[in-house]
């Protein structure tokens, strides 16, 4: 499609690139260590490639993502920063993690072995930080089983070991005593280093669940995710550093209808009203990641007012109730941010689908064409 015809889409993200910077400045002025900005899952949903470039211009030390393809974009946009793959990796990989100067995520001494054996076939030396598992049970050594790992790392001649770390699994529940635990087996594991008097490398554990609740795991570096993009990583986190939300999701009327009493909305005629009322249309829908789940259950706002979804989202599209109000074709209509003093958050739009904020900003994909501002 030509960039006349994306523009006209009334369908939009909104992505505030000030608001970005000002989050990052925020966590940095916090935590006083240097910050690993994760912008995996296309940014948490603001777009992979614009904001990674934003926050290098930020200041933001090195960046995260989740895949090699996320990694291997990045240095096709010309960005030169630190990158590390979290993912576990295959073999047949790791040579593209070389050529693309990516860091890898070295989660056993068997994919140690695959690295070091990539690194030697091409003649350089693979940039590595070693994974280890103090609870999530995911990927990486387990911190009690981890000596021999460390040490094949240590005396490894094609990896140059940058950094250790592990992974918080509970740490958006300040009073959860998991913390405490994890960071008590990541401590033992990294004692291994100074038996075997080698140089500590960069210690990181904090996500930003950490970030905002426990400064025991800011260590060396900190990775915060969906705390850079001004969403709480949990409704009930303690929201310790001040920052904004990044994304707004808007949309226009595109059509205006009264509904007789009685008449049915949608597919699966699910929703009727028993007075007349009129109607308007929103050319979003489940097709752009819009979750069919808030069927009749969300609210948008338009003109400063909240209105409720009624029938079912469709594909492309899906219906709102405004009673007797008065709404016009190409009147904004805002699903996530803020207008008239009105605001709806990402967190009120997952608790009402009964999901997490997460899950609600990736989803939304690239149909929606994404407006960056300020920056």
């Amino acid at each position: 499609m030509s960039d006349r015809i994306v523009v006209q889409r009334p369908t939009r993200i909104e992505v505030d690139l000030d608001r970005l910077a000002g989050n990052l400045r925020a966590i940095r002025d916090h935590v006083r260590v240097p910050v690993m900005g994760i912008v995996k899952a296309n940014a948490y949903g603001h777009g992979l490639v614009p904001v990674a470039r934003h926050l290098v211009r930020s200041g933001v030390d090195q960046l995260g993502v989740a895949f090699l393809e996320e990694g291997i974009a990045l240095r096709r946009a010309g960005i030169r920063v630190p990158i590390l793959v979290l993912g576990g990796i295959f073999g047949p990989q790791i040579a593209e993690f070389i050529d693309h100067d990516l860091e890898i995520t070295v989660s056993s001494l068997d994919k140690l072995r695959q690295v070091e054996a990539a690194a030697e076939a091409k003649g350089r030396k693979a940039v590595a930080h070693l994974k280890i598992d103090t609870g999530m049970e995911r990927v990486g050594v387990h911190s009690y089983s981890c000596a021999a790992f460390i040490e094949a790392a240590v005396a490894s001649r094609w990896c140059e070991i940058k950094g250790v770390y592990s992974h918080l699994a509970c740490s958006d529940d300040p009073a959860s005593p998991m913390t405490a635990r994890q960071v008590e087996r990541f401590a033992e594991a990294c004692a291994h280093f100074d038996r075997l008097g080698a140089p500590m490398p960069l210690r990181h554990l904090a996500n930003s669940g950490g970030v905002l609740h426990f400064p025991e795991t800011w260590l060396d570096m900190v990775r915060p995710g969906i705390l850079l993009y001004g969403v709480a990583p949990d409704p009930t986190a303690r929201m310790t550093v001040p920052v904004a939300p990044v994304l707004s999701l808007k949309s226009q009327v595109v059509y205006f209808k009264v509904v007789k009493a009685g008449n049915t909305v949608s597919y699966g005629a699910t929703w009727s009203s028993d007075h007349d009322c009129r109607v308007v249309t929103i050319p979003i829908g489940y097709g752009d990641g819009y979750s069919r789940a808030l069927s009749s259950r969300g609210e948008v706002l338009i003109r400063g007012r909240r209105y409720p979804i009624v029938g079912r989202v469709c594909m492309d599209q899906f219906m709102v109730n405004i009673e007797r109000d008065t709404a016009y074709n190409e009147d904004e209509v805002v699903l996530i941010g803020e207008q008239g003093g009105e605001r709806i958050s990402v967190d009120s739009v997952a608790a009402t689908i009964g999901t997490i904020a997460y899950e609600v900003l990736t989803g939304l994909n690239e149909r929606i064409p994404r407006l960056y501002i300020g920056g």
